[in-house]
């Protein structure tokens, strides 16, 4: 498995979160970002008991092909 990152937060203070990468095994995306424990928030979700929700800000998603143009595969 290669992950490849997409992007970090450019307005992240210590530059380490939230961040995008991509899977070119599974051709999926993974996303590191803050964690959602906001209980009413969290009941709004039909949330899988082996999911979890994280959290970006909308400014990132440029960092997703599919956003820019481009489709996922081959990133």
């Amino acid at each position: 498995m290669a992950l490849h990152l997409l992007g970090k937060d450019p307005d992240s203070p210590e530059g380490k979160s939230p961040t995008v990468y991509y899977d070119d095994e599974t051709d999926n995306y993974l996303v590191q970002g803050w964690k959602v424990l906001d209980a009413g928030r969290l009941e709004q979700l039909d949330l899988p008991e082996h999911e979890t929700v994280v959290e970006i800000p909308k400014r990132m998603v440029r960092f997703f092909p599919e956003v820019k143009g481009g489709g996922g595969a081959g990133v």
